[in-house]
């Protein structure tokens, strides 16, 4: 069940609107606002909302264009996963406890403000970012705008439920294992996962693992929000009104090496051919390739667990984590000896893996297995049962973050009952450009931005 698009103003419509003098920011912020109380007891969204300091940064952002700035998101509502400071604001990261109030911004928080954004809240993120559902005894249960009994995925859960929910057109999240790009398929949204490096981080991020990503409704909203975040200008939106010119594009359902029982779902495989068949109308070559994946995941586990490990040291009330972060945290002080391996591999897999682009541009795979799951499917399960069925769930997207490549999911449809789906456009070493104009050419196409859930709250 979809509703009218007018619902859900794009950040470009609504900076259209801005200079216009259609609207003002204080009347977006305040509407903001009131979506994301209201929605909270249904969606469940926001770990922080920032009511009295956001309308102060919509007053001080009209100001600002009364003076003459257009800087490109002056004015607009936007929302922050909760694992980067924010100044004021605890960065409690999914955990339980009284965390102290950030002193200052994280670089690319501090990006955004220049740019005039206003920051409405902080996204709730399952413990530490570790699983794709966004569920915890710290905030509850966030659930998916498309069919609240659905997760809308993790570890970005709560960033693409305000995004897909429309209280804000976009949203910054951070992928470790495929952290924005699951909550986008599973919502329908564009997520992008930039190069490592590209959007400044203030210090490494499970070691090398994580970057901050941009959610959006369209592929130029999410480009915006990348051009402001890295200081590149406007490379990334430009991109997003270029053609890409003819690609070759390799197909991929192979499911890297995970040592579990893993299967893609025929619905998931289905969305991805339909993608790869709108490709080719487009005039794009698209044939069927392997990528050589290799052993990956044994150089993946001990980057992620030991980053466990780390985020655990900081937490005030450790008792309070779950037994599956303690747990985690614990493997990863055992497996803290194999860190300085795990990254020394890294530029082999790059060259192993990278070798298929010296056949194709550009590889399209799944990003799930499966379509997203029903809440509450992970409760009560031991630790190795979690990763047993996170991984079957979700085994295509992790292996980008081992090489720090970019790679955007784009909606790829929905099963019969409504819940969307997506597929990832992937490239080497910083190749988003290309990837942005792919993924803005099939947008046109797709028409994906017109589709909408029906507001449940």
């Amino acid at each position: 069940m979809t509703v009218e698009t007018s619902a859900f103003p794009t950040l470009a419509e609504q900076a259209a609107r801005l200079r216009a003098g259609e609207t003002s920011s204080l009347e977006l912020t305040r509407e903001a606002l009131q979506r994301a109380h209201a929605s909270r007891p249904v969606l469940n969204a926001f770990r922080f909302l920032r009511d009295e300091a956001a309308l102060l940064d919509a007053a001080l952002a009209d100001r600002r264009r009364a003076e003459g700035d257009d800087s490109p998101l002056l004015g607009v509502p936007i929302a922050i996963k909760d694992d980067v400071d924010l100044e004021g604001l605890p960065t409690a990261f999914g955990c339980a406890g009284d965390f102290p109030d950030a002193t200052e911004d994280s670089p690319a928080v501090a990006k955004l403000k220049q740019a005039g954004a206003v920051i409405v809240g902080k996204t709730n993120t399952p413990e530490l970012g570790q699983w794709p559902f966004t569920e915890g005894p710290a905030f509850g249960v966030t659930r998916n705008p498309w069919q609240p009994e659905h997760t809308p995925g993790g570890s970005s859960g709560g960033a693409a439920a305000a995004v897909a929910g429309g209280i804000v057109a976009a949203a910054l999240g951070s992928d470790g294992a495929g952290s924005v790009r699951i909550p986008a398929a599973w919502t329908g949204l564009v997520g992008i996962k930039p190069q490592r490096g590209r959007i400044p981080t203030g210090g490494e991020l499970f070691h090398g693992l994580t970057v901050l990503s941009p959610l959006a409704l369209t592929v130029a909203d999410a480009a915006t929000l990348l051009d402001v975040t890295a200081g590149t200008g406007d490379t990334f939106r430009k991109a997003a009104r270029r053609e890409p010119g003819r690609l070759r594009i390799g197909l991929s359902t192979r499911i890297p090496f995970t040592a579990m029982k893993t299967k893609l779902d025929p619905v998931v495989e289905a969305a991805v051919r339909h993608t790869a068949e709108a490709l080719e109308g487009l005039g794009h070559e698209v044939i069927e390739v392997e990528p050589g994946y290799g052993l990956i995941g044994l150089t993946f586990l001990p980057r992620s667990l030991t980053g466990v490990r780390d985020w655990t040291l900081r937490v005030p009330e450790p008792t309070k984590l779950d037994p599956r972060t303690r747990g985690n945290a614990h493997q990863g002080t055992l497996l803290a000896g194999a860190l300085k391996l795990s990254k020394a591999l890294e530029p082999m897999l790059q060259r192993r893996i990278g070798s298929v682009f010296g056949r194709v541009d550009v590889l399209l795979t799944p990003t799930t297995a499966t379509p997203p799951p029903k809440t509450g499917a992970f409760d009560g399960l031991t630790g190795w049962a979690t990763d047993q069925t996170m991984i079957a769930a979700c085994p295509y997207a992790w292996p980008w973050n081992v090489l720090g490549w970019p790679g955007i999911n784009v909606p790829a449809g929905q099963t019969a009952d409504g819940l969307p789906l997506g597929a990832q456009l992937l490239g080497p070493s910083h190749a988003e450009e290309r990837l942005i104009s792919l993924a803005a050419q099939l947008e046109e196409v797709e028409r994906w931005p017109e589709r909408h859930p029906a507001r449940v709250w």
